[in-house]
């Protein structure tokens, strides 16, 4: 009996992985194809709002078909899903596009993946489980890298308000690990990731008509460094396949993984990043702020290598191999 179950979750994990690094290139090129919408005049909000909408209404009849009858699971949840939809789906999808909006995407990225210390920190807090000494030095190291990656000692220019829009993105997204890991809801992966989009979605409407969020948008073509497009196919690009499919299978791996093994897979995203940044749009970083990069890199780490042997993972979230994105 033993064998089967350990059999079970190591399928699990296997596939969790698959489901990682897909969401990973999934997530990794929204910064890239946004950033050609905003330097063709549209604002981040309204990049963001027309990403949140195209999702939510890809995933609206699937999101309905699998809550037939598990209704019941949505009212007893509703303030998770809130929380979600505003904090793991709105703040760090709008306050990334405003970071990419004044800086590099692979840096932006590189700010907002220190989310996997801020996960370990938190569950320090929360649960009680002390990072090690490996991991005090591994944050340690992501600071010093940081600080690199950012030049503040060589007296390049970065915008400040970038930075803490990233610093945002990065709350966001350890609040996506967090209740993306959580097992115990009854929620299926693709009812969560289409609910919470879809109150990200309509939130970010009533901001732009209540005239918090500038809306700013044009119909002319996008430039990108391979050629031009016109307007709708990066909209159609980054709301389908960076966001509604990156969503579900965050959501999946997520629930295989746990919170901690699943952030720190997701840092493959920095390195897809990178690479649709230079294909999109020529941005490559400076040696210097590479140097820093590696060093948040190695820093994150080492932080997940100081943590407790024993992942998060629920148990009954592992032994899910068929009908996962139902």
């Amino acid at each position: 009996m033993s064998t089967v179950v350990n059999d079970t979750r190591t399928t699990g994990v296997r596939s969790g992985l698959v489901f990682a690094f897909g969401a990973a290139l999934s997530f990794g090129m929204s910064g890239a194809w946004a950033r050609g919408l905003m330097d063709a005049g549209w604002s981040p909000g309204a990049a963001v709002t027309a990403r949140m909408w195209v999702a939510a209404l890809v995933l609206l009849v699937p999101t309905l078909l699998a809550l037939r009858g598990r209704w019941a699971a949505v009212r007893r949840n509703a303030g998770m899903i809130v929380g979600y939809g505003l904090l793991a789906v709105t703040a760090a999808q709008l306050c990334f596009f405003q970071a990419v909006a004044v800086m590099d995407v692979g840096i932006a990225l590189l700010v907002e993946y220190t989310a996997p210390i801020a996960v370990v920190l938190w569950l320090w807090l929360r649960r009680g489980e002390r990072p090690g000494v490996r991991g005090i030095i591994g944050a340690l190291v992501a600071f010093v890298g940081l600080i690199l990656m950012l030049e503040i000692f060589t007296g390049s220019r970065i915008d400040p308000v970038g930075i803490l829009w990233a610093l945002g993105a990065m709350v966001g997204a350890a609040t996506y690990f967090l209740l993306s890991g959580r097992g115990d809801t009854g929620l299926p992966p693709i009812a969560l990731a289409g609910l919470g989009l879809l109150i990200g979605a309509l939130g970010l409407s009533v901001a732009g008509v209540a005239g918090i969020l500038p809306m700013t948008w044009t119909t002319q073509d996008v430039a990108y460094r391979f050629g031009t497009l016109p307007w709708f196919v990066p909209v159609l690009a980054v709301g389908v396949v960076a966001t509604a499919l990156a969503y579900v299978l965050g959501i999946v791996s997520t629930r295989r993984l746990g919170s901690r093994v699943a952030s720190f897979v997701a840092l493959s995203e920095v390195i897809a990043a990178l690479l649709f940044g230079w294909l999109f749009l020529g941005q490559l970083p400076g040696l210097l702020q590479a140097f820093g990069g590696a060093l948040v890199l190695v820093g994150v780490v080492l932080v997940k290598l100081g943590e407790p042997v024993a992942d998060d993972v629920d148990p009954e979230a592992v032994p899910e191999p068929q009908g996962a994105l139902r």
